[in-house]
């Protein structure tokens, strides 16, 4: 028997199932090893030799593999068939061998499949090689160089400019992008023009409508017509001529369909028709992958396998006849340089199998069902259709208009699907009535508009990847993680599907371009990544293209090594001073201080963390705003702002404090607090009134007597926001309702719902599943919680991983987290009675060592943003 590893047990369970008997399929549960996170991890001075370590949950699963092999003596390793696939087969291999799991005789198979299907995994199994160091090389690269500049660059920011989270080879050059952009549509100033259109008729009564193009013998530009006295002068000058038709032309045109996806194209479609971002995308694709619906969704490469393409044609056959088949199958080139990340084209396993035969989850069908239409009409005729212009003048060209229509021939591709686009474009696919050459034409009006140029629109999270797929920043495997990490770290919020920087994206970047400009260069960062592309390719040493990047990055380090905090903000002061202290246009001082009117603004940071702007006569003058300049806030700060007084004549203030902003009644006397109130989440400082501010200080508020008992019903605001509360009954209030006017049907309603759930944590919850009995006796049960589903045994309570079905789960599984999760607690008295004594001094050493492991992990996930 063989024993055959994959990544996930999803995988596992799948390809365990084609296999058969004479196979044992395990699961690494993704990377066996990784970098500790700690300096001297990658050392510089000996090669960049590499001290890798076993991460604790991978432990058991290469226990479990190593135990595997005692009874067989042929590993085959079916990791995914990309660069990171191949390091997980290396790093599988290197650790069982330092537990000499493998032996000499231990037979070690490299394969790899583009999906998991019977055929595939059957074809890959006859197809063995050895694991491809090359490949795995170019990933030692890019991992060392993530490592490098991670643990060098973080520490610096963490240093000279406080409140900053990490910084990373490709992550920050994406932020880079974000942050330039935003600055171009700051820097950006509106230029008005005007458009003029005219309502015309033929000679028997048909209207269409036609643009203004030629004005006194003149072709017009998009600005020419700056002013509303230049469209009036235009709209006078269409009034006194006698239009005619100069040109008829109808024009064949056709649009061919969009290639199939590779992993930039599906998450920027995905983005645009789903609204789905590049994680959740890849996310649902690899479980449609990993259940053997679709190709690896990990690819540069848009060419389809010659069996697909014919299953294609085959399926637009059967479904919308043969005239929406080409007469030969289209064929797609990929782009890519690099071979490694070219494998087939993402699309269906089965090409005849349509969405609605799948038995998934609703946005893993949704992501299906663009997948599978996408590969459908790549593969269909074109679309054909006739474009029409007809020319409109005067006849001695003192004025000209024109009038373009555009009529479908033929759908083709288009029955199926058109690819989505970013920002709206101007495309006439009215209808023209006919129109004759010569004939003459009835004004029936004539409309001047005004317009506006536009400032470069914010990036979203598909146009992000396009661009940086167009810098050639990044590779497939890394576009969502890079994404995700610049939100993560706050650098970036995502607000109506647009990526907006915050201020502290804006001062890492101002620092980093200033400080380390080549390090967030575009043509830098493309260009190492084609120098790593030529690792895997085996046209370049790794080794060399590390230690000629180490020479220079640590060179600049070392250049910063004395600098202060007071320059690094004097010179971020300089380079954001447009953004910081805009000019109000009325020729003051935009940086004087709107408060004590002496004082100059200046960028400043804070003991906690994080900046400010504040005035240099402080202490005497105490004015603070955020970056952004909100003067809400920048009013809330030192004394607060008046919004009126109570009945009793008491000041109502509304002020911020560390846990945000608050009203607050009267003010505070020695010994006695005055009463305050947070504001409800979703209501704004802007928004607060007197009225609503005395509301909020009223509660708890008596909302009426219960019936039954005849004890009050309040309703209040607490930690976890509104509720409304009956002994000791409390109920959260909804969506929709408000803490200040709820009644007392409403209230009644959602206590006797509470009630009936039960009143408090301790409250007994039906288990999703009851997978039996623990062999230390008690259930062991799936149990749905507040964040996601976990594994209860007692009181040991353990997270159902995300890449496990909780549907799925068997008892063996559900023991092993359980037995995990009370290991990491330092171990419970039933456990301990199941281990043998002398494990029990290893289990201890490792709970001391938790609180180390836990900042570890922190600074790991700091230094794994790097990519």
């Amino acid at each position: 028997m063989a024993v055959v590893v994959v990544e996930s047990p999803a995988k596992a369970k799948t390809i365990n199932g084609y296999l058969g008997k004479d196979f044992h399929v395990l699961a690494s549960y993704g990377h066996v090893r990784d970098l500790p996170s700690k300096d001297g991890s990658v050392d510089p001075e000996n090669g960049f030799a590499m001290e890798w370590e076993v991460d604790p949950k991978s432990a058991k699963h290469i226990r479990a593999i190593a135990d595997a092999l005692k009874e067989d003596d042929r590993l085959i390793l079916a990791t995914d068939p990309d660069r990171e696939g191949e390091a997980i087969s290396w790093h599988l291999l290197e650790a069982l061998r330092k537990r000499r799991a493998v032996k000499k005789d231990t037979r070690v198979e490299r394969v790899v499949f583009n999906a998991i299907t019977k055929s595939a995994v059957g074809d890959a199994m006859t197809k063995p090689r050895e694991i491809d160091m090359e490949l795995v090389e170019a990933y030692l690269a890019r991992r060392a160089l993530d490592y490098l500049v991670g643990f060098t660059l973080s520490p610096i920011l963490w240093r000279k400019l406080p409140g900053s989270r990490s910084a990373g080879r490709v992550q920050s050059v994406a932020l880079r992008l974000i942050v330039d952009r935003e600055m171009e549509i700051e820097a950006f100033r509106a230029d008005e023009y005007w458009t003029v259109k005219a309502l015309l008729a033929t000679p028997e009564g048909a209207e269409f409508e036609a643009r203004l193009t030629l004005l006194a013998g003149r072709k017009l530009d998009k600005l020419d017509l700056k002013s509303e006295a230049d469209a009036k002068a235009a709209v006078a000058a269409i009034a006194t001529e006698a239009l005619k038709v100069l040109s008829v032309e109808a024009k064949p045109a056709s649009r061919n369909p969009a290639a199939p996806f590779m992993t930039s194209t599906l998450q920027q479609e995905a983005s645009r028709k789903l609204g789905m971002g590049p994680q959740e995308t890849m996310r649902n694709a690899q479980r449609l992958y990993e259940a053997g619906y679709i190709t690896y969704m990990r690819t540069d490469g848009i060419d389809m396998a010659p069996e697909a393409v014919m299953a294609a044609r085959d399926a637009i056959k059967d479904r919308y006849g043969e005239n929406y088949l080409p007469k030969s199958p289209r064929m797609y080139k990929n782009k890519a340089k690099n071979a490694q990340e070219a494998h087939e084209c993402i699309r269906p396993t089965v090409m005849s199998r349509s969405p609605d035969r799948l038995s998934v989850e609703p946005e893993q069908r949704k992501l299906y069902d663009l997948i599978w239409k996408r590969a459908i009409a790549s593969q269909m005729e074109a679309a054909r259709f006739e474009r029409t212009t007809v020319e409109i003048g005067d006849g001695a060209q003192k004025v000209g208009l024109r009038a373009t229509g555009q009529v479908v021939l033929f759908d083709g591709f288009l029955k199926v699907y058109e690819e989505g686009r970013d920002e709206p474009v101007d495309e006439d696919d009215r209808r023209l009535p006919p129109i004759a050459k010569g004939a003459p034409l009835d004004q029936r009006g004539i409309t001047p508009e005004q317009h506006f140029t536009q400032p470069p629109p914010r990036y979203t999270e598909a146009t992000l990847v396009k661009r940086m797929e167009e810098l050639g920043i990044g590779r497939p495997s890394t576009y969502a993680s890079i994404i995700g990490t610049i939100q993560d770290r706050e650098y970036v919020r995502r607000e109506k599907g647009r990526l907006i920087p915050e201020d502290k994206g804006r001062l890492v970047t101002a620092f980093l371009a200033n400080y380390f400009p080549k390090y967030v260069s575009y043509d830098f960062t493309a260009g190492l990544e084609e120098e790593l592309d030529d690792v895997s390719g085996g046209r370049a040493d790794w080794q060399e293209v590390l230690a000629t990047f180490w020479k220079d990055f640590s060179a600049a380090v070392d250049q910063t090594s004395e600098l202060r905090i007071s320059e690094v903000l004097d010179k971020i002061n300089e380079v954001l001073a447009p953004h910081l202290f805009p000019d109000p246009g009325d020729g003051t001082d935009p940086r004087l201080c709107p408060n004590c009117g002496k004082g100059r603004l200046f960028l400043k940071t804070a003991r906690s963390g994080g900046a400010f702007i504040g005035c240099d006569a402080y202490p005497e003058c105490r004015y603070t705003r955020p970056l952004g300049g909100d003067e809400t806030a920048a009013e809330l700060s030192g004394d607060g702002k008046l919004l009126g007084h109570d009945p009793d004549g008491l000041p109502v203030m509304l002020r911020t404090g560390r846990f945000g902003p608050y009203v607050q009644l009267g003010e505070e006397k020695e010994g006695e607090k005055p009463k305050r109130s947070s504001l409800p989440k979703g209501v704004a400082p802007g928004d607060v009134t007197l009225d609503l501010a005395l509301g909020l200080l009223s509660l708890p508020r008596k909302v009426g007597t219960h019936p039954e008992d005849g004890e009050p019903i309040e309703a209040g605001l607490g930690r976890y926001g509104p509720y409304v509360k009956h002994g000791k009954t409390y109920a959260s209030l909804e969506k929709g309702d408000d803490v200040l006017t709820v009644g007392m049907n409403r209230a009644m309603e959602l206590i006797a719902r509470k009630a009936a759930r039960g009143a408090g944590r301790g409250a007994a919850q039906k288990p999703l599943r009851e997978l039996g009995e623990h062999p230390d006796g008690g259930a062991v049960n799936v149990m749905d919680g507040r964040y996601g589903p976990y594994v209860k045994w007692e009181k040991v309570n353990a997270t159902i991983p995300k890449e496990t079905d909780p549907k799925e789960i068997t008892l063996e599984q559900a023991l092993e987290l359980v037995e995990a999760k009370a290991a990491t607690k330092g171990g419970r008295k039933k456990a301990a009675k199941k281990a043998p004594a002398k494990k029990a001094a290893p289990k201890k050493t490792a709970a001391k060592k938790a609180p180390a492991k836990k900042t570890a992990a922190k600074k790991s996930e700091e230094e794994k943003a790097a990519e």
